[in-house]
């Protein structure tokens, strides 16, 4: 795969979905209800959303347009799209509107993806527009949890979004690369593998 340009949105939705699948539902399980939640762009996070169908009492705030039309059938969860530049590929919302429109809020939970992780525990994505949207939602949360499979450590991308320092819990499908493991301990980061 390459480094600088990302899998097309339809092969990534499909790409490993049962771990997905697992992975969504073990991070929604950690969800309460009647919470604040912002869920960023991603195949994953819009997976963790399905799970959320039957929770009750949410705020979401996304810029994911694909997560706004699945959490539609919940009618107990309100439902705040940032606005921003609408990225065709995928229905992320991007750019400075988007970000203003994240620093009005302070949420209970964000729930992030990423599109390729290191062996140093960089979160790393392709578009620099995404990245500085992302971060803005790490400033705006009182705890990150991050979902991704472990096909994500085989990927490399160009810019950085955090580091999994930066992360309450992450939420994966396989062991992480043993360098990792003492980083996450040092950090305090929890590592919640999911089951199939």
């Amino acid at each position: 795969t390459s480094g600088t340009t990302n899998i097309g949105y339809e092969e990534r939705r499909s790409l490993n979905l049962a771990a997905k699948q697992s992975i969504a539902r073990a991070c929604a399980a950690r969800v309460p209800n009647g919470i604040s939640l912002f869920l960023n762009i991603g195949t994953s996070t819009e997976a963790v959303a399905q799970e959320l169908l039957h929770h009750e009492n949410l705020l979401v705030v996304t810029n994911n347009m694909n997560v706004a039309n699945i959490l539609v059938a919940n009618p107990s969860c309100e439902i705040v799209v940032t606005g921003g530049q609408l990225r065709r590929s995928d229905g992320g919302l991007i750019g400075t509107l988007a970000a203003e429109t994240i620093r009005k809020f302070k949420f209970d939970i964000a729930i992030i993806g990423c599109s390729a992780l290191d062996t140093e525990g960089d979160l790393l994505d392709f578009d620099i527009q995404e990245v500085t949207v992302s971060q803005t939602i790490l400033r705006q949360s009182r705890k990150t949890f991050l979902v991704s499979d472990h096909t994500k450590f085989a990927r490399t991308a160009p810019a950085r979004i955090a580091s999994l320092a930066d992360v309450d819990v992450f939420f994966t499908d396989s062991p992480l690369p043993r360098e990792l493991v003492q980083s996450c301990r040092d950090w305090g980061t929890e590592v919640s593998i999911a089951e199939d």
